[in-house]
């Protein structure tokens, strides 16, 4: 299956629109979410993505482990009228950029 062709940003937009209120959605499974994220993202697994699933009506900028799943969750978002973008590199890319990684515990994180 071909990737779908969605709007995309890298971490700096990604950081730029959480600052302006984006929502940053982690669809990554629980395992991996468990292990480390981005402070303050929403997780939402992508096979539990339900338009309802996420918060709020704004923006939306969508993160997996490397961009891939994201880009389906993103298209997914699209389509039901939802701004969203898809973070190129995902957070393989979040954490080589010098961003934090934490746990639910706010200890630090790694990305798997």
């Amino acid at each position: 299956m071909t990737r779908p062709a969605v709007p995309e940003t890298d971490v700096a937009g990604a950081l730029a629109q959480a600052q302006q209120g984006a929502v940053l959605l982690d669809v990554r499974e629980p395992h991996e979410w468990q292990a480390g994220h981005a402070p303050g993202a929403v997780h939402v697994p992508l096979g539990h993505l339900t338009p309802d699933a996420v918060p709020g009506d704004g923006p939306v900028v969508v993160v997996c482990r490397s961009g891939n799943r994201s880009a389906y969750a993103t298209a997914a978002l699209l389509s039901v009228g939802r701004t969203a973008v898809n973070l190129v590199g995902g957070m393989q890319a979040w954490s080589q950029s010098g961003q934090p990684v934490v746990r639910d515990d706010g200890s630090p994180g790694e990305v798997l």
